[in-house]
């Protein structure tokens, strides 16, 4: 199982790497999440060509079944979000 880089770690490792406060770290990437959030929710497409991608997705209503009963039931149409890894993040795994 591979490490978890949580959220303190990473403005720890950001502020070290920038200089700058872990306080100012934490600041621009609660705002950057909270831009991709907005943005997303407002079906506009993030990109970070090359690094990451954000953009939201439409279910259609379906019909399912209870795995429990087996009874056939109807889900709503949705939306979700997708993520796509970019080119650079995907070398940077291999």
């Amino acid at each position: 199982m591979a490490d978890t880089l949580n959220k303190s770690d990473l403005v720890a490792q950001i502020a070290a790497a920038s200089g700058k406060s872990q306080s100012d770290v934490s600041a621009v990437i609660d705002s950057f999440f909270d831009v991709v959030a907005s943005s997303v929710g407002r079906g506009t497409k993030v990109a970070i060509p090359g690094w990451i991608s954000f953009e939201r997705t439409f279910r259609a209503a379906r019909t399912g079944r209870n795995p429990a009963t087996g009874a056939t039931i109807q889900i709503a149409a949705s939306n979700g979000v997708k993520v796509s890894a970019g080119s650079k993040l995907k070398a940077a795994a291999k």
